[in-house]
């Protein structure tokens, strides 16, 4: 499944963006009071060559575009949009044209560390203030901003809105690039769950503030495997219809699956983007219209349906059929004309009163990919000419080697013509191709194999093909973990030259087409996987539309992908694991307690694990709660109780949760849990030998005090570095104490054993006895000591993973300021030095006669179910689990 999101999808099929002129980046000077409050932060205009020259003196005259990188992005990541704008202005003789500020945001990780958010999201708020201030007093001054917003850059331009004193009318324009508008990718801290949780609702309460403001939201498809696709489509919202998500490899003319930073210089992508924006402008205002209608029939056009025609907001109903062409009837059903180098233009009419009763719809497709207009509607029915027509044109869609038209003659009963005109073709080579049918023929239904038949079994169906266009719809489709390998081959009858294939795989309710070009003939392989499940008031069902050739035999395979539902499990819910693997570890901590009650021995941590860590301990709880929860009266008994939501039945909620992938989850997480408890002892046991040799201590100090006068220093120093500095680097410190500690002991266990193996043989030679010797209680003592103390640090690892990431934003930032504020785990990070300053002395034989020991024996099972129920999508939340675990354990110790 890893695998299968990492690596396994199509090729990038990106253009590179390139400058035509060495890039320029012109520092915006802000106000003493905005930057001495974000000294971190910058404010840049784009420019090159000639026209950066032009802008030093920043008397502008362009359209404002703000754009916001996103995680450890760079302001730098403007060029491609800014230096694509200046080429098309340029075109157009500076008619109109864009300046392109961008925001320096210093690189920081907000994917994993959310206290900087609402720090950035206000720096932007002055940073649009000033850019507005530098149109002052101009001709075409303009009123707003218009944002473009990559990552995370996205999420804090919705952000904007959440604002007290922000005015909605500064934006009307948002464009995002791969944002995960949904929910955050790996929620490590609360601040970055509270952060989505205020900007979600505050859209979803206030979507009256949002009639000015057009968003658009583009995914990257498979290839994304940082934020997946279903991520990034925006909330639907019943009062809010400026908001459209497209994937990437739906936007027409780009047809492209990109990764995570490739959508930013994604030529097809960058032009498509252009091209929206140069279509908005007002001619009168010369800024972008504020007509909300207008901004999404634009981006209508260039992201969901492009009919090969440039846009137009309001084209002529009818249009003159001039020129001096030959008229030409054609009464075939099935019609295909090819053209060469012919110096004479035609109209082709086809008269629609023969067909109508037998056929209920007509299909052309036009191999000259020109944004002319080519077929047309008459309402003449006495004449085989017609001057005036209407432009059927517009009713068109772009595919990468044709454009095809698909007209319902019951939807238009006052046309008597279709008329199709051929230009002259002084050099060019196209073809047409035009049939009546009837829908019922050419639609087939293909059922899906089901989930476990595992590859093994198929669907197959065979189109003798005698039409254009076939669609095979792929019944009961509609689930996030099905995943299928669709199989195209396709004979034909004759081998001579013809155009290829198009497959299109359809999505009905979501923008998320994919679309294959392959040879005739030829086998070829299409992955069929969603990424949003079908909404529970939607019946329609995904389909396969094939552009085929008229004299070819197709035949369609489907299976069910095991690689790929696992690649599904993985891409929606890898950044719940950590919650399972510890988990597991958990659990296996509690093993080890109840094994020392019981036998007086300290288990290994891997056979213990076996034993332990089973998933029928934590999973029914869990799928019993989320069951009642679909009752109001067990909901209001939750609620009243103040307990949040179960994450499984927030998850079921968004159609992304099934029964066995929390079993599924929970078993790799065993794998890891295991894996890497091999992998810790076989460090630590390398680590402790190279210490040893280096440092040779001669004795082995053993401390007789839980916390000693030196231990409270330590305590106290380190509860002070992460008060006033960063309370990962406190974690941190003390995890590292904690494993020299370990080494220690691992290494002077494996001495006392040794001598102990010695001594014994010893003794079985001078008296002659065969028995076996046990070793010494005080050996014992320390190999069990060591376990306990292994799987504690094993524990503590992965908290301190889970907060390294506001370690490494704390380090970054170290020159702009030495205390992280806010800090996600200051509190957290004082107890834990507390708890692990005295566990570091503790002795296994302590616990003995600890009157609150069967209770830390029992607890981590209870914590785990919690663990799995509320830290899948709080990882933020695990660290307090096993906090309160190894605080019971210091308890232990002490009472």
């Amino acid at each position: 499944g890893v695998r299968d999101v990492l690596f396994l999808y199509e090729e990038n099929r990106c253009s590179m963006t390139y400058m035509y002129e060495y890039p320029e980046y012109l520092k915006i000077k802000l106000p003493k009071k905005t930057a001495r409050r974000y000294p971190a932060y910058e404010l840049y205009l784009y420019g090159e060559g000639n026209y950066a020259e032009e802008n030093k003196n920043l008397l502008l005259t362009g359209i404002p575009v703000l754009f916001l990188p996103g995680n450890a992005g760079s302001y730098k990541q403007v060029r491609s949009l800014g230096s694509i704008a200046l080429r098309k202005a340029e075109d157009i003789d500076f008619k109109y044209h864009f300046n392109f500020f961008s925001v320096n945001f210093n690189e920081e990780l907000v994917a994993l560390y959310g206290g900087s958010l609402q720090r950035q999201t206000k720096f932007v708020h002055e940073c649009i203030k000033v850019i507005l201030k530098l149109y002052r007093d101009r001709e075409f001054a303009p009123t707003s901003v218009a944002i473009v917003g990559h990552s995370m850059g996205g999420l804090v331009a919705r952000a904007l809105l959440t604002l007290k004193n922000f005015k909605p009318e500064l934006i009307n324009l948002l464009i995002t690039q791969a944002t995960p508008h949904v929910a955050p990718v790996m929620p490590l801290d609360k601040y970055l769950t509270d952060f989505y949780t205020a900007v979600n609702n505050h859209w979803i309460l206030n979507a009256q503030d949002l009639r000015n403001l057009t968003t658009l939201s583009v995914a990257g498809g498979f290839r994304d495997y940082q934020v997946r696709s279903g991520l990034a489509f925006l909330p639907r919202l019943s009062q809010h219809d400026g908001a459209l998500s497209v994937v990437s490899s739906a936007v027409p003319r780009a047809w492209a699956s990109t990764d995570h930073l490739s959508i930013v210089w994604c030529k097809e992508l960058i032009l498509a983007t252009i091209r929206a924006f140069f279509d908005l402008i007002d001619e009168d205002t010369r800024q972008i219209t504020e007509d909300p209608k207008k901004r999404m029939s634009v981006l209508n056009h260039h992201f969901v349906r492009h009919p090969a025609k440039i846009f137009e907001e309001n084209p002529e109903a009818l249009t003159e059929l001039t020129g001096a062409f030959t008229w030409i009837t054609v009464k075939a059903l099935k019609w295909t004309y090819s053209v060469y180098n012919d110096s004479d233009g035609k109209y082709f009419t086809f008269p629609l009163a023969s067909h109508r009763k037998s056929y209920s719809h007509v299909y052309c497709e036009n191999s000259m990919l020109d944004t002319s207009s080519w077929i047309y509607g008459c309402m003449n029915s006495n004449s085989s000419m017609c001057l005036e027509a209407t432009d059927l044109s517009w009713r068109a869609e772009l595919l990468p080697t044709t454009k095809v038209v698909i007209l319902k003659l019951q939807e238009y009963p006052s046309l008597s013509h279709i008329v199709i005109q051929v230009p002259p073709a002084a050099g060019n080579k196209y073809a047409l191709d035009c049939e009546f049918f009837q829908e019922d023929s050419r639609t087939v239904q293909l059922p899906v194999t089901h989930l476990f038949s595992l590859g093994l079994s198929s669907s197959k169906i065979v189109l003798n093909s005698t039409g254009l266009l076939y669609n095979v719809q792929l019944q009961h489709f509609n689930q996030i973990y099905q995943a299928f390998k669709i199989h195209v081959e396709s004979h034909c009858q004759s081998l001579k030259e013809r155009k290829p294939n198009v497959y299109r795989f359809h999505i009905p309710w979501s923008h998320e087409d994919s679309i294959i070009v392959a040879k005739v003939p030829s086998l070829t392989e299409i992955s069929a996987k969603l990424h949003i499940a079908q909404p529970q008031n939607d019946s329609r069902v995904p389909e396969l539309n094939i552009y085929s050739s008229s004299d070819c035999q197709y035949e369609v395979i489907l299976q069910t992908s095991l690689i790929q539902i696992l690649g599904q499990i993985m891409r929606f819910h890898a950044g719940a694991l950590p919650a399972y693997v510890v988990s597991n570890i958990l659990l296996t901590y509690g093993g080890q307690l109840s094994t020392w009650i019981s036998t007086g021995q300290c288990s290994d941590f891997t056979l213990e694990l076996v034993r332990t860590a089973k998933p029928y301990k934590v999973e029914p709880l869990i799928s019993v709660v989320v069951f009642l929860q679909g009752f109001n009266w067990f909901r209001e008994i939750w609620e009243s109780l103040s307990l949040p939501e179960v994450d499984a039945a927030a998850l079921s909620s968004q159609d992304t949760w099934f029964p066995l992938v929390s079993l599924i989850l929970f078993l790799f997480g065993t794998g890891i849990a295991y894996w890497s408890g091999v992998f810790f002892s076989i460090s630590l046991r390398l680590f402790s030998s190279l210490w040893f040799t280096l440092i040779r201590p001669t004795v082995f100090q053993k401390d007789t005090k839980l916390l000693t006068p030196r231990g409270l220093c330590g305590v106290l120093s380190l509860a002070l570095v992460s008060w006033t500095t960063c309370g990962a680097f406190a974690i941190v410190i003390i995890y590292l104490q904690y494993w020299f500690k370990d080494s220690d002991r691992s290494k002077e266990t494996s001495r006392k054993s040794s001598k102990d193996t010695v001594k014994n043989q010893s003794s079985i030679d001078c008296t002659s006895k065969a028995t076996q010797s046990v070793p010494n209680s005080t050996t014992a003592e320390a190999v069990n000591s060591l376990k306990m103390h292994v799987t504690v640090l094993h524990l503590f690892t992965w908290v301190m993973l889970l907060n390294l990431p506001s370690l490494i934003y704390w380090l970054k930032n170290l020159r702009y300021g030495v205390r992280l504020d806010p800090d996600p785990c200051r509190s957290t990070a004082i107890i834990l030095v507390c708890i692990l300053k005295i566990l570091i002395n503790s002795n296994i034989s302590e616990l003995k006669s600890s009157k609150l020991l069967r209770i830390a024996a029992k607890v981590p099972l209870p914590l785990s179910v919690a663990m799995v129920a509320f830290g899948r999508l709080h990882l933020y939340k695990v660290p307090h689990f096993v906090t309160f675990s190894l605080l019971l354990h210091v308890l232990c110790c002490i009472v």
